[in-house]
């Protein structure tokens, strides 16, 4: 009488222990788990509050400075009230070209989960322009409202700035889904393209702001920025109409 040996059992015999099975279908402690791959670090969670602090760290060192100047320690230079309104000013436009900036970086770099904190930074910047108004407001003008009135009908470049906030405010209050869903997407869409305008805007205020001292420096950086930034958006637009057009032409 013949013994038939009973069929090796796989992954005991040839080597592959790692990829048996215990119990109902669990992979045992050996077996490689692809669902346990790290996240990459821009979709990780801590990733918005790392953001949240680092974008805070300016306007906390800002309030750290005028704290210290009412308590007769000097960390703001020789004027403090002027060096809070224009440090939040200059701010308030970083952090518009790094809004703006979020789009082109996110298809330059194949890196689509930057578009997560998108939403993020357009806040901040409407934080920090906010921030910026109430410092004129408060330390220029006293919180008088019919000085404050005068002063942005009279100026200009204030009248140019304060307009800038003004249209920010719409895009601040509809930023979140519900508000997408509100007004629907196309013209959630039409609405949000005005930060457009409020980048122009905000560049011409810090131009004739600077222009009382000839300073334009600084002016020529960001303008160049935010003209590459919007000069991109205007090329990505125009090329897809120009490809069709040149292809119709070529053809016999």
């Amino acid at each position: 009488m013949q013994m038939h040996a009973r069929p090796a059992r796989p992954g005991l015999v040839d080597g592959s222990a790692s990829v048996a099975r215990e119990g109902f279908g669990r992979l045992s402690p050996n077996a490689p788990n692809t669902s346990r791959r790290r996240k990459p670090l821009l979709l990780r969670p801590l990733a918005k509050p790392v953001l949240f602090v680092v974008c805070l760290l300016p306007f906390a060192w800002l309030l750290y400075g005028a704290v210290s100047s009412v308590y007769g320690v000097n960390t703001l230079g020789a004027n403090p009230a002027e060096t809070l309104i224009r440090a939040t000013g200059d701010w308030t436009l970083r952090f518009l070209c790094v809004t703006l900036a979020v789009t082109p970086l996110r298809q330059w770099f194949k890196q689509p989960a930057l578009a997560r904190f998108r939403r993020m930074l357009g806040l901040f910047t409407f934080f920090y322009g906010c921030v910026h108004f109430l410092c004129y407001s408060w330390l220029d003008m006293g919180l008088v409202l019919d000085d404050i009135l005068r002063d942005i009908a009279k100026r200009p470049f204030i009248l140019v700035g304060t307009s800038a906030l003004l249209i920010m405010t719409p895009l601040a209050l509809t930023s979140f889904n519900r508000a997408i869903k509100a007004l629907g997407a196309p013209r959630w869409q039409a609405l949000h393209r005005s930060i457009y305008a409020i980048a122009l805007l905000a560049i011409l205020h810090f131009f004739w702001m600077r222009a009382a001292k000839h300073n334009f420096a600084e002016v020529a950086v960001y303008a160049a920025i935010i003209g590459t930034l919007l000069g991109w958006r205007l090329w990505t637009r125009v090329r897809p109409r120009a490809q069709p057009a040149a292809s119709n032409s070529s053809t016999p």
